[in-house]
């Protein structure tokens, strides 16, 4: 992964189009960030305040340049990630298949995992749902930590056990969450920017509803794609409907997790990992945008599932095996293919999209049959057996 960071700028590798966005778009908001402000008037800044730290990071490195730092950072999320899933692993009754599948995995997304700080974020969704079974507390504050980062990691308190563990888990993330943002508050100004332009996103070309808008464009339709918010997104007719139906079906999906959380009467060891697979994974491909990088988020829930014995989502983690293959090729590899909505672009993507909807619909069938106890026959009473029966019993 690191020679193919090197050799970014190579056509087939983006053409240095993924470090670019280290090198110039992190490294421009770590000079506003360093000035006590986030970037309220960039609309390429959609992040919650928790993201400032992370980009200011590198500055824990001064003798290295922002790039270098802030690989060496990510490398380092990443060793800690492993390490906590090999812990876990060698725990009794449990699995190095996690660290395994983590190791042998996150490559296939090519050098895109060491160039945007995904890393970082997972392994605080990794750490929380690994701490759960021995702190509650603490899974609460790596949550909470997490999501003040990028969203998702609050949807890994969704499968703990219900009972006096939820209550310790969500008082505890609250609190964090309170007390981190009351502290960014007092640090920077204008925090909360980032809610203003997440609300302008539109449709990405590598979601769901960009898959459907490539094909739309096959069969002669007229919008086309245009770099805006950060992303290559949509423009056209249609396009604001397609974006309402994908926040739609992400409310539909929470109502789905709802129900399953109302509805589970059976937990073990795996359910708070197999939730969060499920969770995760349900608001991916109902979001408006599917970055490359995301996959990393899923590889690493996937990793955590695997380090039990009694996890539902081994079907789930391979299928997410071969969807982060053909994102590679999404991205950087075939990138030109996918905006230009070619037949191989078209091709790449429905093919990954049709790998991530097969893996949310399993992920959440299975999760959903593993916590309904199994229907046991009640016994009969001899009185109630035939002649023939008690005759055999009593022989």
């Amino acid at each position: 992964m690191l020679w193919l960071l090197i050799h970014d700028d190579l056509p087939l590798l983006g053409g240095g189009s993924v470090a670019r966005e280290v090198q110039r778009l992190y490294f421009r908001w770590y000079g506003v960030l360093t000035q006590g402000t986030f970037p309220a008037h960039d609309t390429l800044w959609q992040y919650p305040p928790g993201a400032g730290p992370v980009l200011l990071s590198p500055a824990l490195l001064p003798t290295f340049t922002y790039f270098e730092a802030f690989v060496a950072l990510t490398l380092a999320a990443d060793v800690l990630v492993l390490l906590a899933l090999t812990r876990a692993g060698r725990r009794p009754g449990r699995s190095l298949r996690g660290a395994g599948y983590w190791t042998a995995g996150l490559p296939l997304l090519l050098h895109v995992p060491l160039a945007r700080y995904d890393l970082q974020v997972t392994a605080f969704a990794v750490i929380s749902l690994l701490t759960l079974s021995r702190s509650p507390r603490a899974c609460g504050a790596f949550a909470a930590l997490g999501a003040l980062v990028k969203v998702w990691p609050a949807l890994v308190l969704l499968g703990t056990p219900k009972g006096p563990a939820t209550r310790s888990a969500w008082t505890s993330a609250t609190a964090t969450a309170t007390a981190a943002l009351a502290l960014l508050a007092a640090v920077f100004s204008n925090p909360f920017a980032f809610l203003r332009q997440q609300g302008g996103r539109g449709v990405q070309i590598e979601s769901f509803g960009g898959t459907a808008l490539s094909l739309a464009t096959r069969a002669g339709w007229d919008g086309r794609v245009r770099y805006q918010y950060g992303a290559m997104e949509f423009v056209g007719p249609y396009v604001t409907s397609v974006a309402a139906l994908s926040l739609a079906l992400t409310a539909g999906a929470f109502g789905l997790l709802l129900l399953w959380r109302v509805r589970a009467r059976h937990w073990t060891e795996a359910t708070p990992f197999d939730a969060a697979m499920s969770a995760v994974l349900l608001f991916t491909v109902t979001s408006r945008v599917i970055s490359p990088q995301y996959l990393v988020w899923l590889l690493g829930l996937a990793a955590v599932c695997l380090t039990s014995r009694h996890t539902s989502q081994r079907p789930v983690a391979w299928l997410l095996i071969a969807a982060a293959a053909v994102s590679g090729l999404d991205y950087p590899v075939l990138y030109a293919e996918v905006i230009h909505c070619t037949w191989t672009g078209v091709t790449v993507m429905v093919v990954r999209n049709g790998l991530l909807a097969a893996a949310a619909i399993l992920s959440f069938v299975r999760l959903w049959r593993s916590t309904r106890p199994t229907a046991v026959p009640l016994p009969v009473p001899a009185s109630a057996r035939s002649l023939p029966e008690r005759e055999l019993s009593a022989s």
